[in-house]
């Protein structure tokens, strides 16, 4: 088979090492004569593996220790009713910026438990840029400030950590995790969905604070309860055992690679070459503001709209594949997080400008 390049945004690309690890202990983990799949989550051999897992998580993002690590179902999308039940605390109000699609589903899950005031809003920009922080509006008594680091369907990109003052930070960091070091200490929850830079859909990750822990709305259900995940070792209840044993190798790799500086220094390179690309040509356009262009998420369009379908029948003969863009965006994305190989992003180049000379 030729060389596929996998541009999905999710479920996306995983490293190549990581799939073939996989692939050889896929019957047989370690002379255990067991799958990873079919292994009690509480016998010894998944306990090694959950334990290397969040070991390698915390060695990676430096994890201060009074921060639990989680590892749930449910999706990034669970976490946004989970978010106001286990941070609201008694207060009746959180602060919610809305940068894209990510925020608005957020914002609108918290509005069945909470009043949301949101703080800032890029929506009449078309969700282009970022609201300068002066001009947010935050509430010294909001429960928490919640905001989408990284848009994957507009490729707007946070590329600056907001001040909350004394009220807890809360980040949807589905596609950005991972993708360079990050100062943990300033945010009170971290959550991410696993299926863009740490594994398979069907695992999220958490990050919380200690003393978040614990007083959650009356009425919350036990599974929603972060105290009763991190009191229990996040097996409450049967965890996603393969999802967490794949993150797990991903980190192992991720630490190979040299860890979250050089996964930095690629992914700003690889970004910046095609948004280099995109603003040498007249044939093809980035929607963003230059300021907070994503690296993880790379909407574009061509000049002429009527070539869309064109350009992805030849795109995918070529091998680059799930390059169209999301429906309520249109034109084409290029995913590229950090399993995607340079070698990636120069086939897309290359394809792009060959386009661009047969049909400019």
């Amino acid at each position: 088979m030729s060389t596929i390049y996998n541009f999905s945004a999710g479920p996306a690309v995983l490293p190549r090492a990581v799939l073939q690890q996989a692939q050889a202990e896929l019957t047989d983990w370690h002379g255990s004569g067991m799958s990873v799949m079919e292994m009690s989550h509480r016998g010894k051999e998944f306990l090694s593996i959950a334990s290397q897992a969040e070991a390698d998580l915390r060695e990676l993002l430096a994890i201060p220790d009074n921060y639990r690590v989680l590892f749930l179902q449910g999706g990034a999308s669970s976490q946004f009713a989970m978010v106001p039940l286990n941070l609201l605390r008694g207060k009746k109000s959180a602060d919610y910026i809305n940068t894209g699609s990510w925020s608005k589903k957020a914002i609108k899950e918290a509005g069945r438990f909470c009043d949301v005031h949101v703080a800032a809003s890029s929506e009449d920009s078309g969700f282009t840029t970022i609201p300068a922080f002066d001009s947010w509006q935050l509430n010294a008594d909001a429960a928490y400030v919640h905001y989408t680091p990284n848009e994957t369907i507009g490729g707007v990109e946070f590329h600056w950590v907001p001040d909350s003052g004394d009220v807890p930070l809360v980040a949807d960091m589905s596609s950005t995790i991972l993708s360079r070091p990050l100062d943990v200490s300033r945010y009170g929850v971290i959550y991410a969905g696993a299926q863009k830079n740490i594994g398979p859909a069907g695992l999220t990750v958490v990050i919380v604070r200690d003393d978040l822990l614990g007083d959650v709305a009356a009425g919350t259900p036990s599974m929603y309860d972060y105290k009763l995940h991190a009191d229990n070792g996040s097996m409450l209840n049967t965890p996603p055992t393969y999802g967490w044993y794949l993150a797990g190798l991903v980190f192992d790799w991720l630490k190979q690679q040299g860890g979250l500086a050089a996964m930095a220094e690629i992914n700003s390179r690889k970004s910046a070459r095609l948004y280099a690309a995109l603003s040498a040509s007249g044939f093809y356009n980035s929607p963003v503001d230059p300021a907070c262009q994503s690296w993880m998420n790379v909407p574009f369009t061509l000049a002429d709209a009527g070539l869309d379908s064109e350009f992805l029948v030849q795109a995918g003969s070529a091998g680059l594949l799930s390059l169209k863009g999301h429906r309520s965006v249109g034109g084409m994305r290029a995913s590229i997080y950090n399993a995607m190989p340079e070698a990636g992003l120069d086939a897309l180049i290359d394809f792009m400008a060959e386009f661009e000379r047969t049909h400019g």
